[in-house]
């Protein structure tokens, strides 16, 4: 037997053979990024024996970290949210979270910073928001926050189920849901970009702008993002955590929880192709020949690796979608070790560029942004005590993804002094100051993962059929499913998480069900059933 024991609910079937294996079922993981990770924890703990192939040194993917004098800087995610998603999977595999990471909550969940010498905390406390709202913009502008809350919880929860927590999204079966729920259309704004909304719902142009980049969490632009991905402020809302020590502990627990549980582990080992066989993924092999045989290879990878023919020829039926749909943006990101002195800043630090939206003109143009919001994790704050003298920071721009070689030496030269000046602008002072060789490019990215093009978060999220064209996990491909960032439900850590849920499914259920075996999928890579 099989079995899945999750959140109370149990999933047993008895597993049927498709042709001569061995007694337990076998499953290639190709990406240790946490997508991978989480996959690899659900399959072992549902019976299987797990291969784990990293072509990097390390575990994580964009959980990464650099090397500083204060010790590894993380060089990607910097909070937790949506813990939920987190607790679940650790307690499938007999774990507590808490056990392998400490968590600390933030009640202050980010500061912002306007050239003018204005502020404004939010808080996990709405009430202590609104507070804020109202000493920052006014009792009006206190009310507008307080309906703009009440919507994004109300968005969120609607759509949880139906498309986050939905294996395969459907069109038909969401329209049927909002019709059901009518009170949702007005909240959706259907025919409104993020930025048109945010315009509408606050009279202080500040806030709109404050709220408008979250569309950047999913690599987007709220000047092309549907105004319904606001509902992303609702998964900060509900809480954020620093994970003590960095991000990447969370992805070494993960690492260590799937080993406990048998998993094993080939670092630095590039897979040279996915077989298949009469139709069927049937395991990898590894460059110099090595064949790893396997009853389901999950690709914890971009999505469009597969389609250009990356991982073989035999897979590039798979996610043609990304061949001819846009990119997300992607990052130019500091990881440096200074002594600070300026303004008091928190963990999370937000400086708005002067011209709220031309940022996103920019990007829309593949320029780089010539007046950004500058994102600052100061790493070592937010933890209940003290920084060190010397403090681990964090500081990301908005950049347009490319895979166009090594970025020019003098631009970016020009551009980091921009950079530096700008926060030297708000009082932030930074010794020693971070150099270039600090900092990672959209064309590092490129280099780092396979035919991402240097996007950061998979698939554009503009247009409102954008959720429905991201690959799903289950394949064209029998035997060959998806995780990770660049697959359904999106990227961040707690939706690559989600994926390797939706991943692990699939293959229980197709691997006890033999009339799954012919299953097929539609272009995008959604599947027909």
């Amino acid at each position: 037997m099989i079995a899945i024991w999750e959140s109370g609910l149990t999933f047993a079937q008895p597993f049927i053979a498709h042709g001569p294996r061995a007694a337990r079922p076998r499953a290639v993981i190709v990406g240790a990024g946490v997508g991978g990770l989480a996959c690899a924890i659900r399959l072992a703990a549902a019976g299987f024996t797990v291969t784990v192939v990293e072509r990097h040194g390390h575990v994580g993917g964009k959980i990464r970290t650099l090397p500083s004098a204060a010790g590894p800087i993380d060089a990607g995610p910097t909070v937790l949210t949506m813990r939920h998603v987190f607790d679940q999977l650790f307690a499938l595999a007999g774990a507590r979270l808490e056990d392998h990471v400490t968590l600390v909550a933030q009640p202050l969940l980010a500061r912002h910073f306007w050239s003018d010498g204005a502020t404004l905390d939010l808080f996990a406390d709405e009430a202590e928001s609104a507070a804020a709202v109202h000493t920052f913009a006014g009792p009006k502008a206190e009310a507008q926050f307080t309906d703009f809350c009440r919507r994004c919880r109300a968005l969120f929860a609607a759509f949880d189920a139906p498309m986050m927590r939905a294996a395969e999204p459907r069109q038909a079966a969401l329209t049927t849901h909002v019709l059901r729920h009518p009170h949702l259309i007005g909240k959706m704004a259907p025919l409104s970009t993020m930025a048109a909304m945010l315009r509408r719902q606050f009279d202080d142009p500040r806030l709109a702008q404050l709220f408008g980049r979250y569309a950047t969490y999913v690599g987007g632009s709220p000047l092309r993002t549907p105004a319904v991905l606001a509902l992303i402020w609702q998964s900060e809302a509900a809480g954020v955590w620093v994970v003590k020590g960095g991000m990447h502990r969370l992805a070494g627990a993960m690492a260590e929880l799937a080993t406990a549980q048998g998993v094993a582990f080939r670092l630095n080992t590039h897979v040279d192709r996915i077989e298949v066989q009469s139709g069927r993924a049937t395991g990898v092999v590894l460059d110099g020949g090595t064949r790893l045989p396997a009853d389901a290879v999950v690709f914890n990878g971009d999505p469009r690796a597969l389609a250009v023919g990356a991982l073989g020829r035999a897979v590039t039926q798979v996610a043609p979608v990304t061949l001819r749909t846009a990119r997300s943006h992607s990052a130019r990101v500091h990881s440096f070790a200074a002594r600070v002195t300026g303004p008091d800043i928190a963990h999370h630090n937000v400086f708005f560029g002067d011209t709220p939206w031309s940022e996103f003109r920019d990007l829309a143009a593949g320029r780089i942004p010539d007046d950004p919001t500058l994102y600052l994790c100061a790493e070592d704050r937010g933890q209940g005590q003290a920084p060190p003298p010397l403090e681990r920071f964090e500081m990301i721009a908005n950049a347009p993804a490319t895979d166009a070689g090594c970025a020019d030496g003098k631009e970016l030269d020009q551009w980091h002094r921009k950079i530096m000046h700008r926060m030297a602008a708000f009082g932030i002072a930074f010794t020693p100051t971070p150099g270039t060789d600090t900092v990672t490019t959209p064309e590092t990215f490129a280099g780092l993962f396979p035919q991402s093009v240097g996007a950061l978060y998979g698939q554009s999220p503009h247009g409102l059929m954008a959720a429905f064209r991201r690959p799903v996990a289950r394949t064209i491909v029998p035997g060959l499913y998806l995780a990770g960032g660049g697959a359904h439900p999106g990227a961040g850590v707690p939706m690559a998480t989600l994926s390797a849920r939706h991943a692990a499914e699939a293959i229980l259920s197709d691997l006890t069900s033999p009339s799954m075996s012919g299953r097929t999928a539609m272009p995008g890579g959604m599947s027909t059933a």
